[in-house]
């Protein structure tokens, strides 16, 4: 263990200039995915797999800075979600804490029967959560005086008194490690390491499907509210595509999306009028990504966009942009040019000393011009974070001029990373422990 630690690069930090134009906000780092900016990865040799080309500027168009930075003693947070009023968290222990928008103010907690919140969903007026126990607890968290919300139901439900007692079949046999929820339908889907998926009708509480979803545990689970996909990956390296048959509960495999043997632990789905992009991250540190033919359906493989220095633990879609969490202990933040599957890296957010274990994005009112963004999130040291991040419009059009006018190249600034890891994640990692 020594030895290892010895190995370990301790945090260096790198100075950029002064360019802030506002001394509150600090200027992205400029983030190149060019070859010799990072070692490649092994690819699997029947996939001709294309890196999504990236575009640098060499004026910062995102800055971001931190609004506050909040330490608990409860255990590591495992997972954050948003609503129109509220941030929760969930962590090791059974408490749910409800934190006020924007300014981050502590509302109160959730108290539970059962710690190891290891997923959460607001949606509306409603919060789902899944515990150790393996069991599903719905609130209602309508904006009430003293933050008091109101249990509505566990699924599954127990079993009558007067009935006979027996192993309930429909209770997950392992961790609940995602949730997500399909709007129309109202159908709650959760995602287990037992290799499972299942559907539940809310209104009813009733389990109306399960199903071995994966060979290995089942990481991520995403829904295309358009169309009511369901998407799943897994530790077995494969995202699946699923369909609910018309008419019943049961739900068909329609696409498996396997490119290499990499656990893959998060899912992100940016779905609109102009086009669907599915967006995966693995445990090789990549990002994968998929584009959806309007015609036919089909989702291919587009490319990948390469940066982070360990394993892809979380993902977030909002736009045309992309958030991704990583071991590594950075947020980075990249953005989709519009009619094309070009990708840039606008910013490098570094505020964590432990990884990046969820993240959680909502929109701020801006003008036409500058995107507003809140960015949550939580870390294997013990932090919960909040920025706000500004996005200027893609300067795409300036790189086409300079390009056409004197065919020069911009210069293209790269800068290597060292994750600045605490030496209590560190000690866990060596030890093996899990996420």
């Amino acid at each position: 263990m020594d030895e290892e630690r010895k190995n370990i690069n301790l945090p260096r930090r790198l100075s950029f200039g002064n360019h802030e134009p506002d001394p509150h906000y600090t200027p992205a780092r400029t983030s190149s995915a060019s070859p010799t900016s990072f070692p490649l990865w092994p690819t699997s040799p029947e996939t001709p797999w294309t890196k999504s080309p990236s575009r640098t500027s060499p004026t910062p168009s995102l800055l971001y800075h931190c609004l506050a930075s909040l330490h608990r003693h409860e255990g590591n947070i495992f997972s954050i979600t948003v609503s129109k009023d509220f941030i929760f968290t969930g962590s090791e222990s059974s408490r749910i804490y409800a934190w006020k928008q924007p300014d981050c103010s502590e509302m109160g907690y959730i108290k539970a029967s059962a710690n190891e919140v290891r997923a959460i969903l607001a949606y509306g007026k409603v919060l789902f959560t899944t515990h150790g126990d393996r069991k599903i607890r719905v609130w209602d968290v309508s904006l009430k005086e003293n933050f008091r919300p109101k249990k509505i139901t566990t699924l599954p439900q127990k079993s009558s008194f007067f009935v006979f007692p027996r192993k309930n079949t429909n209770q997950h046999k392992d961790y609940i490690s995602c949730i997500a929820y399909n709007h129309a339908e109202k159908l709650l889907y959760t995602g287990s390491w037992d290799k499972t998926v299942k559907a539940w009708k809310v209104s009813n509480r009733q389990c109306v499907d399960s199903f071995v979803a994966h060979e290995g545990l089942v990481n991520a689970i995403v829904i295309n509210q358009l169309d009511g996909c369901v998407f799943t990956c897994s530790s077995d390296g494969t995202v699946k595509i699923w369909r609910r048959v018309f008419g019943e509960s049961s739900h068909i495999l329609t696409m498996t999306l396997k490119f290499q043997l990499s656990p893959i632990n998060a899912l992100a789905l940016s779905s609109s009028l102009s086009g669907c992009f599915l967006y995966s991250g693995s445990s090789d540190g990549l990002i994968n990504f998929w584009e959806k033919e309007k015609m036919s359906g089909r989702f291919n493989h587009g490319g990948f966009l390469q940066g982070h220095h360990f394993s892809v633990l979380c993902l977030v879609a909002i736009e045309d942009l992309v958030l991704s969490g990583s071991e590594d202990a950075t947020v980075r933040v990249w953005r989709r040019e519009e009619g094309n599957a070009y990708h840039s890296c606008l910013a490098v957010m570094d505020g964590h000393h432990g990884p990046v274990r969820c993240l959680a994005a909502s929109l701020e009112t801006e003008d036409t011009a500058v995107m507003g963004l809140l960015v949550y999130s939580a870390s294997l040291d013990q932090t919960f974070k909040v920025w706000r991040v500004k996005v200027y419009p893609s300067e795409k059009a300036n790189v086409e001029n300079a390009v056409a006018n004197g065919g020069q190249q911009l210069e293209i600034a790269e800068c290597q990373m060292s994750p600045v890891l605490s030496p209590s994640w560190v000690e866990r990692k060596i030890q093996g422990s899990q996420f």
